[in-house]
C-alpha cells in the first residue's frame, strides 16, 4: 500500500488532536499540527524521497522524521495507535462535530464526565454544555445543531426523529399516486423505539415508484421478490412492499409483526386476501391486535379473551410529573410551566429540580428548596384549582443514600430518586444503589431505572426482576421517562411489573414546556408493553394523586415501604 503525504498528515493532525484532549505536552501536540500542515503543502511525495533525505525536509527533524519513516514502512504510527485505544470511540467521534475542537473535547470528557455524541446531545437538550467555561448558550446550539446533522446520516433513527419525516412522505405519496394506497409498517408502525429504515405498503408499482423516488435524490440499492429499497444522502433508507390490492391488506398484516409472532400466527392461520386487519383477526375468532402489540406470541392467545380497550393512550394523561423549570437546568419559570399545563387541559404540576450533588445542573440547596417552595405555595393560591406539586429529582449518592436528611425530604410531596453519577459500574453496584434507594422511605418514584441514551449509551447493568419486585413491595412507582432518548423503564418490562402489580408512571423529564409533548413517547413505548391507564400514575386525576400522595404519607407514618 502506497502512503501519500495526505495520510502522513492526517496521522500527525489527529496525534496532535489527541494529546491535546489528553491534556499531554501542549508544545508537541502544536508541532505536530504544524508538521501536519507542512507535509500536505510539500510539493513531492515523501514515499518518493530517499530515507535519509526527509530528514533535510524544512521543518522536519530528527524526531518527526523517524515517526515519518515508520509511518512509510508500518502505515501506522504506534504512538498515534496507543492514544487511539486510551480514548473512548465517543469520544473520538466528537472530532467530526463542526464546533468542537480538542479543548472542548477534554472538557466535556474530563469535567462533563460525557463520552458519545448521544450523551452530548442529551447534554445540549437540557441546557448544561452552556454552564461550563468556554461554552456559552450560542456554542451550545451550534453543537447541538451540528451533531443532529451528523446523525441523519448514520443510519438509525430514534422514533421521535424520524416519525414526522415518515408523516410528510407519506402526505408527498398520497398526493403524487393519488390512485394508489400507502401505509407506514415495519419497525414505525409496531412503535419501536430504534427505527433502521421507513417501511410502506403500496398499491403503487415499482415501475412508477423509481423515477418518482429518483427526482427526490434516492437511488434504488436493492430489488427483492418482496420488495424495493431506496437511499439517498443524509435521509432514512425507505423500502417498499408493491403489491396488488387484493394483498395490500395481508401484506400490511404480515409487515407489521414480529418474526416469533408471525411464526406463531402462520402455524394456524396463513393469509390470504382480505379487506381489512380487522377481517384478518375475525376470520380466526380473535379480537383486534394492535400492531404494536404483536411482539409475543403468547398475545394471540390473549386476543380471545381480551378487547386491550383499557390499554393506555395519549389523551390518558393527567398530568405533569418530573419537570425541572430555571432553578435548576430548565429554560422556563415554574409559572409559566404551570400555566403552559393550564393551557394544554392538564390537572397538576409536579416540580422536579434537580438536588444539590447535580451542580452541574445548577442543583438546589437546602435555602434555595425552601425558597422555591414558598414560591410554590404563592402560586397555588393563585391557580387553584390548578395545583403544582413539591418534588425533587434527587440523585442516588454512591452508596445508595439520597442526596439530603430526612427533615428536608420530609418537606416535599414526593420524591424522585435517580442515579446520575458514576454510572460505569457493575450490576452488584447498581443494585446496593438501586435497592438501598427503593427502600429509603421517602422514595416516592423511582427514576429512569438503568440511565440509558438510546443510540448512545445502554445505560448500567440491572437485575430488572429484582427491581421491579423491591419497588412493588414498597410502593414506589417505576418511572418511564418519556423521554425519546431514554424511554427507561424499556417497555420489554411493563408486562412484568404489572404481574407484580408495581404502579408505573409515565413522565416527560421536561426541561422546557415543549418537552411535555415527550408524554406521547412514553406512551406509545408504554402501550408496547401493555400498560393499562389505571396502573400509570400520571393518568391518575388530580384527586386521585392527592389521595396517592396522601396514602404514601400515611404508609410513611405507620413505618411501611
Amino acid at each position: 500500500m502506497v502512503i501519500d503525504n495526505y495520510d502522513i498528515a492526517s496521522q500527525f493532525s489527529m496525534l496532535s488532536k489527541l494529546m491535546d484532549i489528553h491534556g499531554n505536552n501542549a508544545f508537541k501536540a502544536k508541532s505536530y499540527s504544524i508538521a501536519a500542515f507542512n507535509i500536505e503543502k510539500l510539493p513531492v511525495q515523501l514515499s518518493e524521497i530517499p530515507r535519509e533525505k526527509i530528514f533535510s525536509l524544512k521543518g522536519i527533524g530528527d524526531s518527526l522524521g523517524k515517526k515519518i519513516i515508520e509511518i512509510l514502512d508500518n502505515g501506522r504510527l504506534s504512538i498515534l495507535e496507543e492514544y487511539l485505544l486510551r480514548t473512548p470511540k465517543g469520544v473520538l467521534e466528537m472530532l467530526s462535530i463542526k464546533g468542537i475542537g480538542p479543548k472542548k473535547i477534554a472538557v466535556i470528557w474530563k469535567e462533563m464526565e460525557i463520552e458519545s455524541l448521544g450523551e452530548l446531545l442529551h447534554a445540549c437538550e437540557e441546557n448544561r454544555l452552556a454552564r461550563y467555561k468556554g461554552f456559552g448558550e450560542k456554542s451550545q446550539k451550534t453543537i447541538e445543531e451540528a451533531i443532529r446533522f451528523y446523525q441523519k446520516s448514520q443510519g438509525s433513527h430514534l422514533f421521535a426523529e424520524i416519525a414526522s419525516f415518515a408523516q410528510e412522505i407519506e402526505k408527498i405519496f398520497s398526493t403524487a399516486f393519488p390512485n394508489d394506497n400507502f401505509a407506514l409498517t415495519g419497525g414505525i408502525r409496531r412503535q419501536l423505539e430504534i427505527i433502521d429504515e421507513l417501511e410502506w405498503v403500496t398499491t403503487a408499482p415499482a415501475s412508477a415508484l423509481q423515477p418518482f423516488l429518483a427526482a427526490h435524490q434516492y437511488t434504488a440499492v436493492e430489488t427483492q421478490e418482496e420488495s424495493e429499497t431506496f437511499t439517498a444522502p443524509d435521509k432514512p433508507t425507505l423500502r417498499f412492499y408493491c403489491r396488488p390490492r387484493e394483498l395490500f391488506y395481508p401484506t400490511l398484516f404480515q409487515t407489521s409483526c414480529s418474526r416469533e409472532f408471525l411464526d406463531e400466527w402462520n402455524k394456524h392461520a396463513p393469509s390470504s386476501s382480505a379487506v381489512s386487519e380487522e377481517a384478518i383477526f375475525a376470520s380466526q375468532g380473535l379480537r383486534f391486535i394492535p400492531a404494536y402489540l404483536r411482539e409475543e406470541p403468547g398475545i394471540i392467545e390473549r386476543a380471545r379473551q381480551e378487547t386491550f380497550d383499557d390499554i393506555i393512550q395519549p389523551r390518558d394523561i393527567r398530568g405533569i410529573i418530573h419537570s425541572h423549570s430555571n432553578w435548576s437546568d430548565g429554560s422556563q419559570t415554574i409559572e409559566q410551566m404551570a400555566k403552559a399545563c393550564i393551557e394544554q387541559g392538564y390537572e397538576y404540576l409536579v416540580i422536579s429540580d434537580h438536588s444539590k450533588s447535580a451542580f452541574y445542573a445548577n442543583g438546589l440547596s437546602e435555602e434555595r428548596i425552601r425558597e422555591q417552595q414558598a414560591q410554590i405555595d404563592e402560586l397555588n393560591a393563585r391557580l387553584a384549582p390548578f395545583r403544582i406539586f413539591k418534588s425533587i429529582e434527587c440523585d442516588i449518592l454512591n452508596d445508595g443514600s439520597l442526596d439530603y436528611s430526612n427533615e428536608t425530604l420530609a418537606t416535599f410531596d414526593l420524591v424522585i430518586a435517580s442515579i446520575h453519577s458514576n454510572i460505569k459500574m457493575t450490576e452488584e453496584k447498581a443494585m446496593m444503589r438501586l435497592l438501598k434507594a427503593i427502600q429509603h422511605p421517602y422514595t416516592t418514584i423511582l427514576g429512569h431505572p438503568t440511565a440509558r441514551l438510546l443510540l448512545s449509551r445502554p445505560g448500567y447493568p440491572v437485575d430488572h426482576r429484582q427491581i421491579i419486585d423491591a419497588c412493588a413491595r414498597h410502593r414506589v412507582a417505576i418511572e418511564i421517562n418519556a423521554n425519546p432518548r431514554r424511554l427507561d423503564l424499556d417497555w420489554r418490562w411493563i408486562g412484568y411489573a404489572l404481574e407484580k402489580d408495581a404502579l408505573l408512571s409515565i413522565n416527560p423529564d421536561a426541561h422546557d414546556v415543549s418537552e411535555f409533548a415527550n408524554c406521547r413517547y412514553g406512551v406509545l413505548a408504554a402501550q408496547k408493553g401493555g400498560l393499562p391507564r389505571q396502573k400509570n400514575l400520571s393518568s391518575f386525576s388530580l384527586k386521585e394523586f392527592e389521595n396517592f400522595i396522601d396514602s404514601v404519607r400515611q404508609g410513611r407514618s405507620n413505618g411501611e415501604g
